[in-house]
């Protein structure tokens, strides 16, 4: 099973790390969900808090917008996988997580995604 975790702000993924106050917690099994998200608001925003939180909840993977390099060189030594500069509603950008399409700097829409500009 593998814990993937997402910043939020109103449903879509936080445009940088360290201001999100919301974040979702879901758990992947077989490139499904696992039991129920698990949605929580934050006391307020701190990079280095949402990193305890991450390594306390045993995440794997880390869906999130802007990152500093910092954060991110720390969650990674920690074997968190970050997938950074990602835009989204969560719901879409689950998805492509839970079929490992999701990749650092997609923008994730509906239907489809870009890279670059381009239509993949």
């Amino acid at each position: 099973m593998t814990k993937i975790l997402l910043t939020l702000t109103n449903d879509m993924i936080a445009p940088r790390f360290d201001l999100a106050t919301e974040v979702l917690i879901v758990a992947r099994e077989n490139k499904q969900i696992s039991g129920n998200p698990k949605s929580m608001l934050l006391p307020g925003p701190s990079a280095d808090e949402l990193c305890g939180l991450i390594l306390k909840e045993d995440i794997s993977i880390l869906v999130c917008g802007g990152i500093e390099e910092e954060h991110c060189q720390f969650l990674t030594w920690k074997r968190v996988t970050v997938l950074d500069r990602v835009i989204g509603k969560s719901e879409d950008v689950i998805r492509q997580v839970l079929d490992d399409t999701l990749h650092p700097g997609d923008i994730v829409k509906k239907s489809a995604r870009t890279k670059g500009g381009s239509k993949q």
